[in-house]
């Protein structure tokens, strides 16, 4: 079913409905449309975490405990693992079907600030496949999983991020695998998931990642982690690699009227990476993507596709405010990966930013390898309209033989812009319609 927007005046004729279309011109479906929230009385029983031996306001680890109360929630048939008013310690815990979490006001679900409490074990990281830690809270082939505040999931990451720091200070080349940090959030192989007016914050790693997953929404939520000042060894450093949210070949993604705060990227989409990255199954496309209504505070790109991107479709960011982001809208090219990012709009956006549009080469910790039939990577059918914005740099992009651009669009176009560097002719046939540059 595709989204209809109808307006009918007393005593006119009926107008013909508005029907919203993808980026590629296909119906968007009517799933979209919805931003009412999940009725959270309606998900089961109620397992107030306290009312089954769990220490509020403790700073006592006790993930056993949480664990038990969920794995009873799950065995009675399901229902809500409630965190009440307070806060409680936890490393790793694995939500089952059937079960959701709440987060009530002023409660908080804290992680522990050591890594021995995050189990080991094969997950999805970095666009690759491998052993490394589980997440604060974890979901996997949960259809229908359900997290809501208005309570805060607190990934508690200052030791994490001091020693992520340090590790750099020893050694330029440690990359993000090597300093052992959890994530915040990670739901895999699920579908209708709803993430809805919570409070997300302190990640020591990414804040919330999704794997194969399909029907997703986040809706009224706040996600932070501060961008500066969390180590003594360089007061100018924030919380490493605390993306927003990073979807990793999923499907049918709705992101509406968040906030997002972060020391990295806010909303990234991923799927793979390497030179034979297009042959391997656990990699795949990310499409049909659509953030709206947010508002960004610090971020390094308010929608990035990459760095461990293949193919990214029918992708729209609409009607946001954005306040000091070093970019908006952000291509990574890696040349040792083929990729392919299509029928993207950007559209509606107010506010201010270093730059708006970023399409260079990602070079960071890649590793080329020869292949015969590697594939020429692409832009193609990116458009770019009703823009109001302050911009040091409105046109960051460059030219390579490594990738194409192709069918931009730029329309409706009222910028300040400091570098002055737009340049339409580094783009095969590129539309430029009622811009100005200032």
């Amino acid at each position: 079913m595709a989204v209809m927007v109808c307006t009918q005046v007393m005593g006119a004729k009926k107008k013909s409905p508005v029907q919203e279309l993808w980026p590629d011109g296909t119906p968007i479906p009517a799933w979209f449309s919805d931003t009412s929230r999940v009725d959270v009385s309606k998900l089961g029983k109620r397992y107030v975490v306290t009312d089954y031996g769990v220490k509020n306001y403790s700073e006592q680890v006790q993930t056993e405990r949480l664990q038990a109360v969920i794995d009873r929630c799950a065995q009675e048939g399901g229902g809500v693992v409630v965190i009440p008013r307070g806060f409680v310690v936890s490393g790793s815990l694995f939500f089952k079907p059937g079960t959701h979490l709440l987060i009530e006001e002023n409660g908080e679900l804290r992680g522990s600030d050591r890594i021995r409490d995050f189990k080991l074990l094969k997950t999805r990281m970095e666009g690759q496949t491998l052993n490394y830690f589980a997440a604060l809270v974890n979901a996997d082939g949960c259809d229908g999983f359900t997290i809501t505040g208005p309570g805060t999931i607190n990934g508690n990451g200052q030791a994490y991020w001091e020693e992520f720091w340090i590790r750099r200070q020893f050694n330029r080349n440690c990359t993000n695998l090597e300093a052992l940090r959890p994530r915040n959030v990670y739901i895999s192989n699920s579908k209708n998931v709803t993430v809805q007016d919570v409070r997300i914050i302190n990640s020591p790693f990414w804040t919330n990642h999704l794997y194969k997953c399909e029907n997703v929404r986040y809706l009224g939520c706040y996600i932070f982690a501060p961008t500066d000042n969390v180590t003594p060894v360089d007061p100018k450093r924030g919380a490493p690699s605390s993306d927003a949210i990073d979807l990793d070949v999923c499907k049918n993604v709705l992101i509406s009227g968040c906030y997002m705060s972060v020391c990295d990227d806010a909303v990234v989409l991923k799927g793979g990476k390497g030179t034979w990255a297009d042959k391997d199954p656990d990699n795949g496309p990310c499409e049909n993507i659509i953030v709206q209504d947010c508002t960004y505070g610090k971020v390094h790109g308010c929608m990035t596709l990459g760095s461990e991107s293949l193919h990214d479709r029918n992708v729209i960011l609409r009607r946001c405010k954005v306040h000091d982001a070093n970019r908006v809208i952000w291509l990574k090219m890696r040349p040792d990966t083929p990729q392919h990012y299509e029928y993207v709009t950007v559209s509606d956006m107010v506010g201010d930013c270093a730059s708006f549009l970023v399409v260079r080469p990602w070079t960071q910790f890649y590793k080329p390898e020869e292949r015969e039939d590697m594939p020429l990577s692409q832009c193609n059918n990116i458009t770019i309209s009703n823009i109001r914005m302050d911009c040091k740099n409105f046109f960051d992009v460059g030219a390579s033989d490594k990738y194409r651009l192709i069918d931009f669009t730029f329309e409706n176009i009222d910028v300040t812009d400091q570098k002055k560097a737009f340049d339409a002719s580094l783009i095969e046939n590129c539309t430029v319609k009622n811009v100005q540059i200032k």
